[in-house]
């Protein structure tokens, strides 16, 4: 992306980005085709020895190095990356969204540290604060994204980083992320989000005021379900910190998987702009039928944080919840396994739709499922990534699955 795409729309901004002409061809012919190559190297020669002396005083990015520090395809994902989180000054590129949570942290923290979580954070995620965090000597310690007023209470003089994620993963809360930064600051914490949901197309986290934004590019970014790559941004100077630590665990992306995630971003508006307008209709279908007792889509008017969501976030996507009025686990079963057009599996944001149950109650420590509000029986979860087909087909697929799930 030239200096003058800045102001230019999301679109063109996608199109362009990370398309410098010379990673789009050769020293002699730069730009000459449309897309970076792949470049596929461990090994990156030098003329002499004192070009090879010269080529170690160099640590900048884009700069050919040896193949873990990558090469074009990388660089001109993680550019376009870059230019499309407003306030980022660089991009680093991990092998799976949870590494790249996990390759934040480290950078971060320290034995004696604290660590606060949001309660409704990606399984994953919680698992690492449980788990990797506590056996380095790490505490952490999970809080209620929905109570902003009691949330300056959990800091203690060693809280060094807060993990927010927004929508909440599963149960999708909407915390208002601008004010949980705000605090986080004022402690002198270091805010991070994992933003996979909404992107920064439509939540630009630096700009609303986290530290670092992380996303998944499994998901939306790639697009179509064969890549797993995640992605860390943020200012200059955490970027620099997040950096040295990246480059100390070895941490690369296969060129191949850069090549399609580059393919995946040029696309990544429009696929979003369907997806979402595909789940709004079907989420607002389903709000009317009695076997739902409530639908967890914050885009929808009237359901739970959206306020919070038309206040804070200029965009969506395909990934909402609801949950079952007063069913049983084998109802459940019935109406997943009766669906056709819905795949079971993990993931999303890829072209096609999928369904996974989900049972939060247990993976809770500082909120209660189900929530104030809502029936003890009402607790068995459906989470739905809705993709590109055509949302009447999904609707009747989804009807048809109800009547199967009723008939005993």
């Amino acid at each position: 992306m030239t200096g003058n795409d800045k102001g230019k729309g999301t679109g063109t901004r996608l199109a362009s980005a990370g398309r410098k002409p010379d990673w789009t061809g050769t020293p002699s012919n730069p730009g000459s085709v449309v897309n970076p190559p792949v470049w596929r190297a461990s090994t990156h020669l030098y003329d002499d020895v004192a070009a090879l002396r010269e080529g170690g005083k160099s640590n900048a990015d884009g700069h050919f190095y040896y193949g873990r520090r990558g090469a074009p395809t990388q660089w001109a994902l993680a550019e376009a990356l870059t230019e499309l989180e407003p306030g980022a000054a660089g991009t680093l590129l991990y092998p799976s969204g949870v590494a790249a949570i996990a390759g934040a942290l480290l950078a971060l923290i320290k034995p004696g540290d604290h660590v606060l979580m949001a309660d409704n954070v990606y399984e994953p995620s919680r698992n690492i604060g449980r788990g990797l965090l506590t056996n380095i000597g790490v505490q952490t310690d999970f809080f209620d994204p929905l109570d902003l007023d009691g949330f300056s209470d959990r800091f203690t003089p060693k809280t060094r980083v807060v993990l927010l994620e927004a929508p909440g993963s599963l149960t999708m809360e909407v915390p208002d992320i601008p004010a949980f930064a705000a605090i986080a600051r004022e402690k002198e914490a270091i805010s991070l989000i994992d933003n996979t949901w909404a992107s920064p197309l439509g939540f630009p986290a630096l700009e609303r005021g986290c530290d670092i934004a992380i996303m998944s590019l499994t998901k939306h970014v790639g697009g179509h379900s064969d890549l797993m790559m995640g992605s860390v941004s943020a200012g200059e100077s955490l970027y620099r910190r997040l950096r040295r630590t990246y480059h100390q665990l070895g941490q690369v992306v296969s060129p191949d998987d850069a090549a399609l995630a580059l393919r995946g971003l040029r696309t990544l508006q429009v696929r979003l702009e369907r997806a979402t307008a595909s789940a709004l209709e079907i989420a607002g279908w389903l709000a009317t039928r009695p076997e739902v007792a409530k639908v967890l889509c914050p885009m929808l008017p009237g359901s739970p944080g959206h306020e919070i969501w038309a206040r804070t976030f200029s965009g969506g996507c395909g990934l909402f919840s609801f949950i079952l009025k007063g069913r049983t686990e084998d109802a459940r079963a019935r109406f997943i396994d009766a669906l056709d057009l819905f795949g079971i599996g993990y993931s999303w944001g890829g072209f096609e739709s999928l369904v996974v149950p989900f049972d939060p109650a247990d993976a809770r420590s500082a909120t209660s499922w189900p929530p104030a509000g809502m029936a003890p029986t009402d607790r068995l979860g459906i989470r739905l990534s809705v993709g590109l087909e055509e949302p009447k087909d999904l609707i009747a697929d989804l009807d048809q699955a109800f009547s199967a799930m009723e008939a005993v």
